[in-house]
């Protein structure tokens, strides 16, 4: 008899590192109930818990962003950016300085994206779950900082909480425009 698809998951995920097994639960739960069993079962088999954790978590992150096509599941809220200031830099042509206050309701998702320049993010409140490429995703409580390189591929971050809302303040130094401080990245 063919053992159900979830309990050959959870036994697959019982043989990663503590340190992934709960975000890789957390994602392989998502794309599990968007009927996606199979194939997550074949990449939790055939990967590496860095990598793993990473792939799997960006495709659950992008099907709840978007929806999964023909399902009643509603998409994830997202994040909203507040710009509270923006400032040439007089001692460093051709550079600014923006402040935002970037806003995760509940359950909110921000997707893969970039940003034109430098980024520094500090939680002010809540906690942020946060993971850029080529490194693991880690979670972000109230007075933790992280920082992005110009053009660096931001996997998501999110609000795990499903209802408190979680805020972190973001430093970015670019180009003198103070134009758009997000740059989305095309879905695959």
């Amino acid at each position: 008899m063919k053992r159900p698809s979830l309990l050959v998951l959870r036994d697959v995920l019982e043989a990663f590192p503590a340190i992934h097994r709960r975000a890789l639960l957390l994602c392989t739960s998502a794309l599990v109930l968007a009927g996606l069993t199979a194939v997550t079962q074949r990449l939790l088999t055939r990967s590496s818990p860095d990598l793993l954790s990473g792939a799997l978590c960006s495709a659950a992150s992008r099907m709840l962003a978007s929806g999964i096509e023909g399902s009643t599941a509603k998409p994830r809220p997202t994040t909203s950016i507040e710009t509270l200031s923006c400032q040439r830099l007089p001692h460093v042509p051709g550079k600014s300085v923006t402040t935002a206050l970037v806003t995760f309701p509940p359950l909110a998702l921000s997707p893969a994206h970039r940003h034109p320049g430098s980024v520094t993010a500090y939680v002010v409140k809540g906690s942020i779950r946060s993971q850029m490429q080529g490194s693991t995703a880690h979670t972000y409580a109230v007075g933790s900082t992280w920082f992005e390189p110009p053009k660096a591929l931001h996997v998501f971050a999110e609000n795990l909480s499903a209802t408190e809302t979680a805020e972190l303040l973001a430093v970015f130094v670019a180009d003198d425009d103070c134009g758009p401080l997000v740059i989305p990245e095309p879905s695959s």
